[in-house]
């Protein structure tokens, strides 16, 4: 499985104004919730819990959020990007600009961690972290997520 597989545009928001962890979640699930149809507070609630066994802020600017929820069938993948960087607990102590957001099934632990290190090893890269928060819209990310896939 694939990121390009799972991302799609109409999940991916650009120009988050969140300030802290919670109203970022809220505003990187909305798209998500409204596109396949799950309660927003559901999403939210799950990513908060998994929040509290340690932060999802890797480091280096970036986000992981992800969670089980047990009424869906597939992966969800949504993309949120901050200009301005959200206090988002992170490792290094440092905002976080880049949110991939990772909603799974109950029963897909294998894949689930392999999506996750496929999102890491994607964001290795500082310059295509730039290029990612200076992306203009989502067809631009995608093509981004596209060139650097190629590269890796």
């Amino acid at each position: 499985m694939e990121i390009l597989d799972l991302l799609k545009k109409e999940t991916i928001s650009i120009d988050l104004k969140s300030k802290n962890k919670r109203a970022v979640l809220n505003e990187i699930v909305a798209p998500i919730a409204n596109k396949y149809k799950i309660q927003q507070d559901k999403i939210v609630k799950v990513l908060l819990e998994r929040e509290k066994l340690g932060s999802t802020g890797i480091g280096d600017g970036i986000g992981i959020p992800h969670g089980k929820l047990q009424d869906i069938e597939s992966f969800i993948l949504g993309l949120g990007i901050s200009k301005q960087g959200v206090d988002f607990d992170s490792m290094d102590g440092k905002p976080a600009y880049i949110f991939f957001l990772l909603i799974a099934p109950l029963n897909s632990t294998g894949t689930h961690l392999r999506l996750l290190s496929k999102i890491s090893k994607l964001l290795k890269n500082e310059l295509f972290r730039e290029k990612l928060i200076n992306a203009v819209n989502s067809e631009e990310i995608l093509s981004l997520i596209e060139k650097e896939n190629e590269r890796i």
